[in-house]
């Protein structure tokens, strides 16, 4: 088995002791930031599978807890202690998801490469999750971004 595969293994049962709504939909953002991080990693020429695990374990700590408040911090400080328990990554690919981590929340700020791609991808889903609701301001210019970056021709609303 993949290493990728083991790690949604491990988050889904992380997950199983959530009320079902809070579980569906951690389940719903964590997956589709992942395959949004896939994508966007290859066309970038970055490390996918890094890139996707760091997107599976990104809000773990804010859908475990409940708060999301500081989570990236926090969330980042949980991904290390996984990560190093399941022995699925050395030192430099636990930085690479951590840090990603980390980050991820400070969408006005930019980062280096991995970091800008694992936020893209968090905007990516926040904005095409649900296309009737309206585009955070935070958000906008990451998703404006991201469309031109795609071709996509979604109305920013």
């Amino acid at each position: 088995m993949g290493r990728l595969k083991q790690l949604r293994n491990y988050v889904d049962q992380r997950l199983d002791g959530l009320d079902t709504e809070r579980r569906n939909g951690a389940i719903v953002h964590l997956y589709g930031v992942s395959l949004a991080a896939t994508v966007i990693a290859a066309k970038r020429g970055l490390d996918a599978e890094l890139l996707s695990m760091a997107a599976m374990l990104h809000d773990l700590y804010a859908y475990q807890s409940g708060s999301y408040d500081d989570h990236a911090h926090k969330g980042a400080a949980l991904a290390k202690e996984i990560l190093e328990n399941l022995g699925l990554t050395d030192d430099k690919e636990t930085e690479i998801i951590c840090s990603a981590i980390y980050h991820h929340d400070d969408k006005l700020q930019v980062d280096r490469p991995a970091e800008e791609a694992l936020k893209d991808a968090d905007v990516m889903h926040h904005c095409m999750n649900d296309l009737s609701k309206p585009v955070k301001e935070k958000e906008k210019a990451r998703f404006e971004n991201l469309c031109l970056e795609f071709g996509l021709n979604i109305k920013n609303r």
